[in-house]
């Protein structure tokens, strides 16, 4: 998975992920701009550089939330997961 939106990060971001390309990886890109690079493209909607981190965090979301499905886990109560809460 890769989350590369298209500023001032993307030629970088890209070029890790041709690296890991080139070592066999299976590369799905996370953005709002099309790369040759990816294998599979999650399109993302423009935004401004400030709200992308919440517009690219949905599609993640999701795709854990239907893997978990699919593998027989119960998303909304994980395994091994503390939690703690504070009693006043």
């Amino acid at each position: 998975m890769v989350i590369c939106p298209a500023d001032y990060t993307f030629l970088e971001t890209l070029s890790n992920a041709i690296e890991a390309k080139s070592r066999g990886a299976y590369i799905v890109g996370v953005s709002d701009k099309e790369s040759d690079i990816y294998d599979s493209w999650i399109k993302l909607p423009e935004v401004d550089e400030l709200l992308y981190p919440m517009v690219a965090v949905v599609p993640l979301q999701l795709l854990a939330y239907y893997l978990s499905i699919k593998r027989g886990y119960d998303p909304d109560k994980p395994r091994n997961l503390a939690k703690s809460v504070t009693v006043k």
